[in-house]
């Protein structure tokens, strides 16, 4: 779609580009959805991909993102061999509701500051126990812990100016076991729920990340294993309000969904005991 107010386009930015920020810009990477309705407000556009940000670095710490790197990147990256979670990468770029011509354009930052209930990035992320680097306009910058980025149905907690720049995943996160459960109306739909579980090898614990079905990503953390009746109550204590309502599901719906998926990975993770 043309967006007839933009009246111009800076294509060699500074490296902290936030500095020159104004009323009416955007940062502009992949562009799929920003190219996809109308956007008034805007009257600049600031294109990231010139800068240059390196995409995927794996090293003893983890794996660093950078917010420009593509789906097609990361669905291509082979993890090292004790990354027991490298599947769950490529198991959340499937997540998009996107064909081939998006994934080569839409980039990991861009699906996170998005901040949709159904954005597989910032589910990945959040499950991973990822931290998000952010830059502000000022030079200084800023860590955000995944699960609190974003606040509600497309809101985040990025001020004017601000720029989400890289994306962190720690080693302990990416050597942990793994399950996940997904839900849509369609077999190629939108996620009406999208549900991840961790657990440190060799222990009992539980790291339950719950979006898609909720407004902003719910992790619930146990230090063992919770029985049927807890992990219930734990979905349950899940505030009201907090449930997505949209056509691809009611709150009701989407919080019986939250109860049948974690009972069944609590199920799985235990070997099969109810």
């Amino acid at each position: 779609m043309d967006i007839n107010t933009v009246t111009e386009l800076i294509r060699n930015p500074s490296d902290r580009p936030g500095q020159d920020w104004r009323d009416g810009d955007a940062w502009l990477a992949g562009g799929t959805w920003l190219f996809s309705d109308e956007q008034p407000r805007l009257r600049r556009l600031v294109d990231l991909t010139a800068l240059g940000w390196d995409t995927l670095t794996a090293g003893p710490e983890g794996l660093r993102i950078g917010a420009t790197c593509t789906i097609r990147e990361l669905y291509a990256f082979a993890a090292p061999a004790d990354w027991t979670v490298g599947p769950l990468l490529r198991a959340s770029c499937e997540a998009f509701l996107a064909s081939f011509k998006i994934w080569n354009s839409a980039t990991v930052g861009g699906n996170i500051v998005m901040s949709l209930p159904a954005g597989p990035m910032i589910t990945m992320t959040v499950a991973l126990e990822a931290t998000y680097i952010v830059w502000a306009p000022d030079g200084t910058e800023r860590t955000v812990d995944a699960v609190d980025f974003v606040t509600a149905n497309n809101r985040n907690v990025l001020a004017p100016g601000e720029i989400l720049r890289r994306i962190d995943i720690p080693i302990t996160a990416l050597r942990k076991n793994y399950t996940h459960r997904r839900f849509t109306l369609t077999k190629m739909g939108r996620s009406t729920l999208f549900m991840i579980a961790t657990q440190t090898p060799g222990r009992d614990d539980l790291l339950l990340t719950i979006t898609a079905g909720t407004t902003h990503p719910v992790r619930l953390a146990f230090d063992a294993m919770p029985d049927a009746e807890d992990l219930r109550a734990a979905v349950d204590a899940i505030p009201a309000d907090s449930w997505f309502d949209d056509p691809n599901g009611t709150p009701d719906h989407r919080q019986h969904l939250a109860r049948h998926f974690a009972e069944d990975i609590r199920i799985e993770l235990t070997g099969g005991v109810a």
